[in-house]
Protein backbone atom coordinates (compact mmCIF):
# COMPACT_ATOMS: atom_id res chain seq x y z
CA UNK A 1 0.00 0.00 0.00
CA UNK A 2 1.54 3.67 -1.04
CA UNK A 3 2.30 5.70 2.17
CA UNK A 4 0.18 8.47 1.97
CA UNK A 5 -1.64 11.29 3.76
CA UNK A 6 -4.78 13.33 3.31
CA UNK A 7 -4.85 17.07 4.66
CA UNK A 8 -8.00 18.41 5.70
CA UNK A 9 -8.05 22.71 6.41
CA UNK A 10 -10.69 25.15 8.45
CA UNK A 11 -10.86 28.25 8.59
CA UNK A 12 -13.03 29.47 11.53
CA UNK A 13 -13.35 32.21 13.69
CA UNK A 14 -10.59 33.38 15.88
CA UNK A 15 -6.97 34.32 16.32
CA UNK A 16 -6.08 30.65 15.68
CA UNK A 17 -8.46 30.13 12.37
CA UNK A 18 -5.98 27.52 10.49
CA UNK A 19 -5.81 23.96 11.30
CA UNK A 20 -4.13 21.28 8.91
CA UNK A 21 -4.51 17.62 10.31
CA UNK A 22 -2.47 15.24 7.96
CA UNK A 23 -3.65 11.54 8.23
CA UNK A 24 -1.21 8.83 7.13
CA UNK A 25 -3.36 6.07 4.91
CA UNK A 26 -1.41 3.54 6.43
CA UNK A 27 -2.08 4.49 10.25
CA UNK A 28 -6.01 4.40 9.44
CA UNK A 29 -5.32 1.07 7.87
CA UNK A 30 -3.88 -0.25 10.91
CA UNK A 31 -6.47 1.21 13.15
CA UNK A 32 -8.43 -0.99 11.35
CA UNK A 33 -6.84 -4.52 10.84
CA UNK A 34 -6.32 -4.20 14.78
CA UNK A 35 -10.33 -4.63 14.95
CA UNK A 36 -10.72 -7.28 12.68
CA UNK A 37 -11.21 -10.63 13.81
CA UNK A 38 -10.20 -11.93 10.42
CA UNK A 39 -6.59 -11.92 9.63
CA UNK A 40 -7.70 -11.41 5.92
CA UNK A 41 -10.39 -8.97 6.04
CA UNK A 42 -9.46 -6.23 3.45
CA UNK A 43 -10.37 -2.79 2.95
CA UNK A 44 -11.00 -1.13 -0.49
CA UNK A 45 -9.28 2.18 -1.44
CA UNK A 46 -12.31 4.09 -1.09
CA UNK A 47 -13.48 2.91 2.48
CA UNK A 48 -10.46 3.53 3.96
CA UNK A 49 -10.24 7.41 2.19
CA UNK A 50 -13.98 7.46 3.96
CA UNK A 51 -12.80 6.02 7.28
CA UNK A 52 -9.84 8.48 7.23
CA UNK A 53 -11.83 11.79 6.30
CA UNK A 54 -14.45 10.82 9.03
CA UNK A 55 -11.36 10.22 11.50
CA UNK A 56 -10.15 13.69 10.69
CA UNK A 57 -13.47 15.60 11.03
CA UNK A 58 -13.54 13.54 14.87
CA UNK A 59 -10.23 14.85 15.88
CA UNK A 60 -10.85 18.59 14.50
CA UNK A 61 -14.10 18.49 16.28
CA UNK A 62 -12.26 17.83 19.38
CA UNK A 63 -10.06 20.45 18.82
CA UNK A 64 -12.79 22.76 18.10
CA UNK A 65 -14.77 22.20 20.99
CA UNK A 66 -11.98 21.43 23.36
CA UNK A 67 -10.71 25.13 22.56
CA UNK A 68 -14.12 26.63 22.77
CA UNK A 69 -14.57 25.23 26.47
CA UNK A 70 -11.03 26.74 27.33
CA UNK A 71 -12.02 29.63 26.56
CA UNK A 72 -15.91 29.46 28.41
CA UNK A 73 -12.97 28.68 31.07
CA UNK A 74 -11.17 31.60 30.74
CA UNK A 75 -7.80 29.92 29.77
CA UNK A 76 -5.49 31.13 27.60
CA UNK A 77 -3.89 26.74 27.24
CA UNK A 78 -5.91 24.08 26.33
CA UNK A 79 -5.33 21.35 28.79
CA UNK A 80 -6.71 17.65 28.56
CA UNK A 81 -9.15 18.19 31.39
CA UNK A 82 -11.21 20.73 28.64
CA UNK A 83 -10.74 17.27 26.13
CA UNK A 84 -12.54 15.38 29.03
CA UNK A 85 -15.32 17.93 29.32
CA UNK A 86 -16.28 17.68 25.64
CA UNK A 87 -16.01 14.43 25.04
CA UNK A 88 -18.84 12.72 26.57
CA UNK A 89 -21.27 14.87 23.81
CA UNK A 90 -18.42 14.74 20.90
CA UNK A 91 -19.24 10.80 21.24
CA UNK A 92 -22.87 11.04 21.37
CA UNK A 93 -22.92 13.30 18.60
CA UNK A 94 -20.75 10.83 16.58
Amino acid sequence: MPQESVAVGWDGPGPASHCVLLVPQELVSKLLHLHFKDDKTRVSGDALLLTAELLKVFVVEAAIRSVRQAQAEDLACVDVDQLEKVLPQLLLDF
